[in-house]
C-alpha cells in the first residue's frame, strides 16, 4: 500500500525554481491573495540542514496548522527547526542573503529588514506531530502537525478550524452547487517528464518546476468514505474543467468550507503516486472531534483561546 501513496510534502532535490508562475497551484489556479495568514514552510534539522518544505497556515499569532509528515523527522520525532515566509511571492523576494543551497533565505532578517517586525517571516523550534508515521495505520494517517513560533507575528485575520463534523453532510449533499473547496498552497506547478520514457526509465529525467508563489484552486468534493478515506479524509478530484489540484510542497496546506471563508476543514495531505499530481486528492481531516481535542492538549489552554472554532 504504501509504495503507491506519495505524501505531498516537498524535498529539495524535487525542486527547480523559476521565476513566475505559468503553471498552477495544478490545473485551474489563480494567484491567492486572501489568505495573508499562510506561508511557506521549510524544516530543517538540529544543525539548520534544510530537510523539507509545505504550506502551514497560522490559526493564532503563534500557532501554525500544517500536516504531519511535515514535521515528521523520519525518526521517530519532529524537525528540530522551522522558519515560514509570509509573503504571497516567496520566491521573488530573496536577495543575496539566501542560502546558496536552497535558494531561501538564511534568516528572518537581513535586507528585506526585521522580518518579524515586518510581519513576514518567523522561525520557530516547536513543533508537535498528531502520530503521523510513514502511513501506519492507514487510512487513519494522523497527518497533523502543529508548529508554535518562537516570536508572534501579529496579523489582521487568522485562518480558523470548523467544529466537528462540519463536512459530514457533504457525503449526502454531492451533485450541489455548495460542495467546492477550496485550496491553497506553494507547492509544485506541474512535472516535466523528459526523455527515455519507459517502465525502466525511472525518475532521473522527471523534474518538477515550482515557483514558490501562494495559489489557489477550487477541487469538486467526491466523498468521505471508502478504503482510502473511510471518513478520515477528504477525497475530492482536481484539474480538469473548472477544478484545480495540489501537488508536492502543498502538503499542511488549508482546505477551506465554505470555499469563500477562512474556516479550515482538512490539511492537504496525500495523493495516489500515478496521479501524478494531477487527479485525486486525499486532505486529512481537522474537523473530527479527536484531531481538535489533541491541538487544544498540544497548545495548551492559553494558546488555544486564541484560536476560532467553528
Amino acid at each position: 500500500m504504501r509504495r503507491h501513496l506519495i505524501a505531498l510534502g516537498a524535498a529539495l532535490t524535487l525542486l527547480v525554481a523559476v521565476a513566475a508562475p505559468v503553471g498552477a497551484i495544478t490545473g485551474n489556479y489563480r494567484p491567492d491573495f486572501e489568505h495573508p495568514f499562510e506561508g511557506l514552510i521549510a524544516f530543517y534539522n538540529s544543525d539548520w540542514v534544510f530537510q523539507q518544505r509545505c504550506t502551514g497556515e497560522l490559526l493564532s499569532p503563534t500557532v501554525v496548522l500544517t500536516a504531519g509528515h511535515c514535521v515528521d523527522n523520519q525518526q521517530q520525532g519532529v524537525q528540530a527547526h522551522a522558519r515560514i515566509w509570509l509573503l504571497q511571492d516567496v520566491g521573488s523576494e530573496f536577495d543575496g542573503t539566501t542560502d546558496p543551497r536552497t535558494g531561501y533565505a538564511d534568516s528572518c532578517s537581513g535586507t528585506l529588514g526585521d522580518g518579524i517586525a515586518d510581519g513576514w517571516c518567523a522561525e520557530s523550534s516547536t513543533m508537535f506531530n498528531y502520530g503521523f508515521d510513514n502511513f501506519a495505520g492507514f487510512p487513519n494517517i494522523h497527518d497533523i502537525g502543529i508548529v508554535i513560533l518562537d516570536t508572534p507575528v501579529y496579523l489582521d485575520e487568522y485562518a480558523s478550524l470548523a467544529g466537528a463534523n462540519t463536512v459530514d453532510f457533504l457525503q449526502s449533499a454531492r451533485g450541489q452547487s455548495d460542495t467546492d473547496l477550496r485550496v491553497s498552497g506553494y507547492g509544485i506547478s506541474y512535472r516535466l517528464i523528459t526523455p527515455p520514457r519507459g517502465p525502466n526509465a525511472g525518475n532521473a529525467n522527471n523534474k518538477v518546476i515550482s515557483f514558490r508563489v501562494r495559489l489557489e484552486a477550487d477541487e469538486h468534493f467526491v466523498g468521505l468514505n471508502g478504503q482510502y478515506a473511510d471518513g478520515f479524509s477528504i477525497k475530492t478530484e482536481g484539474n480538469g474543467n473548472d477544478r484545480g489540484g495540489t501537488c508536492n510542497g502543498d502538503s499542511g496546506g488549508p482546505m477551506f468550507y465554505p470555499a469563500t471563508s477562512n474556516q479550515v476543514v482538512a490539511v492537504v495531505s496525500w495523493g495516489i503516486n500515478n496521479a501524478g499530481c494531477r487527479g485525486v486528492g486525499y486532505y486529512y481531516r481537522t474537523d473530527r472531534a479527536d484531531v481538535l481535542d489533541w491541538i487544544e492538549e498540544t497548545v495548551g489552554p492559553t494558546l488555544w483561546s486564541q484560536i476560532t472554532v467553528g
